[in-house]
């Protein structure tokens, strides 16, 4: 899916998105609990540390938390953290975003149907400004 238009539910304002399959993908997430920036964690990087057991396919577990740097706004990457609204800074409802989501999915005239839920296999990349597998460095 690429990059598609949704509303924000608090504001009304509007922003791009693009939706990404976790297993697709074969990374793990996590969104920053103040802005709502998505983190990808992609299960082949490199830099992921070392005797890491990174479970792909959903959002990251809880433990692996501290091993991640902060977000450049400041916040902290959480494994229960939702995408915001790049505007008003307020949670996105995942029940909210399935009128967007099955509007822009080409799968929604076949049956495909958002899973509702923040916790799933999809994460959203609100505005495209994901980072990329962003761990401490080893030894920090």
């Amino acid at each position: 899916m690429g990059v598609m238009n949704a509303s924000c539910e608090s504001c009304r304002g509007h922003f791009a998105y693009a939706l990404y399959h976790s297993g697709f993908s074969d990374c793990a997430y996590a969104y920053c609990d103040s802005c709502g920036r998505l983190a990808m964690f992609d299960a082949w990087a490199e830099n992921v540390p070392a005797n890491t057991k990174l479970k792909v396919h959903g959002p990251i577990e809880a433990h692996l938390e501290p091993l991640i740097s902060t977000c450049e706004c400041g916040g902290s990457f959480r494994s229960n953290a939702p995408p915001r609204c790049p505007l008003c800074s307020a949670p996105l409802s995942a029940d909210a975003a399935t009128a967007y989501i099955e509007r822009n999915a080409e799968g929604t005239a076949k049956g495909w149907r958002w899973d509702r839920t923040w916790s799933g296999i999809y994460c959203m990349d609100v505005e495209k400004k994901a980072a990329k597998n962003p761990w401490l460095a080893q030894g920090t």
